[in-house]
């Protein structure tokens, strides 16, 4: 039995099936790895529009070829195929546009911080710049990357601000605490009295400024500072200290003389007026008118103490509560030595005064 031999037309028909097949099997493969490549991307642009970071590529001409996120508050369709010089403002889009040329010339990787003007202010972005180039080596264009500093910026900006305050802050406290040492040297006849009074006169400080830190430098309530100043005569004797007045925010310079103005006035009620005597009373009353715009009035009471003599020589509590709030927060200052108990009569101006948040 003889076997007849395909023809030519089936062979070739074979051949171009298991060929064909073949062919499909690589379609198949390749669609999937573009389906893959697909979901990378999408999720690769869903990352980047929930961030500040925009990526694109430009062309040798630096027109935009393909973004990740609208810029400038124009949509992604209206950037593409545009350049720079169209999307850009000029001042920013000058020192742009010549880093990328740089980068385009040289072939090296470019990086800027640079402030676009854009609505409701400077934007600045963090700029890299990376040369794209093809399988030949040669370069096409550009990829960039730019993220959104503008937070960080700022916050350098204000610790910069906040730096500059606390110099400032730290003379000025360093002029008190000089004055402070200076003065209470003249008034004391012993190392050991002008340690006790200068340790005192420093806690008293400290005291006020621990409730202006609390605040973060804002301003010091008026009750919180004399109830900081009292806090040893309060708690032993609380039922002979009377305090009393409505909410009232002072300014740091004002919580700092006036905590010091305090400080004296309790020490030498503790030493020499109503508080050195079981029976003696000390009653701390402000009030101020119903609009911020008017001064507190503050009234320092004693009573029930021993006789008031008044005293030929002024001491540094004196110096302190008359002459130095006197001069720094132009208060004014009354200092009666009343014989049946001391009286303090302070008026605080308005410009040392916070608005009741």
């Amino acid at each position: 039995m003889v076997r007849e031999m395909p023809g030519p037309d089936e062979t070739e028909l074979a051949r171009l099936t298991k060929e064909c097949q073949q062919l499909q099997t690589q379609v198949n493969a390749q669609a999937w790895e573009l389906n893959l490549l697909r979901a990378r991307f999408a999720r690769y642009e869903v990352a980047l529009r929930g961030s500040q970071v925009t990526v694109y590529t430009q062309d040798r001409e630096l027109r935009y070829t393909s973004i990740s996120n609208p810029m400038l508050g124009r949509p992604i369709e209206d950037i593409l195929g545009r350049t720079d010089d169209e999307i850009l403002p000029a001042e920013a889009g000058a020192t742009i546009v010549a880093l990328k040329r740089e980068a385009l010339a040289t072939g090296q990787p470019k990086r800027a911080e640079v402030g676009i003007e854009d609505a409701p202010g400077v934007r600045w972005h963090d700029l890299h710049i990376e040369p794209l180039r093809n399988e030949s080596d040669e370069i096409v264009g550009l990829t960039c990357a730019s993220v959104d500093v503008t937070e960080r910026k700022e916050g350098e900006a204000h610790l910069r601000l906040l730096l500059r305050e606390l110099t400032h802050r730290s003379k000025n406290l360093l002029a008190v605490i000089q004055a402070m040492a200076r003065q209470t040297a003249r008034h004391v006849g012993s190392i050991d009295g002008f340690l006790n009074q200068f340790s005192a006169r420093l806690q008293a400080l400290a005291s006020s400024h621990d409730l202006l830190v609390r605040e973060s430098w804002y301003g010091a309530s008026l009750g919180e500072l004399i109830r900081s100043q009292l806090s040893a005569y309060v708690d032993k004797d609380g039922g002979r200290i009377a305090i009393e007045g409505p909410e009232v925010a002072l300014k740091p310079e004002a919580a700092q003389n006036i905590g010091l103005a305090l400080h004296e006035l309790a020490v030498n009620a503790a030493k020499f007026g109503a508080l050195s005597v079981p029976a003696g009373r000390v009653s701390i009353t402000w009030h101020r008118g119903e609009q911020n715009g008017h001064p507190v009035t503050l009234d320092w009471r004693e009573e029930l103490g021993p006789k008031v003599k008044v005293r030929r020589k002024k001491g540094f509590g004196s110096m302190v509560i008359e002459r130095n709030l006197a001069r720094a927060l132009d208060a004014e200052v009354s200092l009666d030595f009343d014989p049946d108990g001391l009286r303090c009569h302070i008026v605080i101006p308005a410009h040392q005064l916070l608005a009741t948040r």
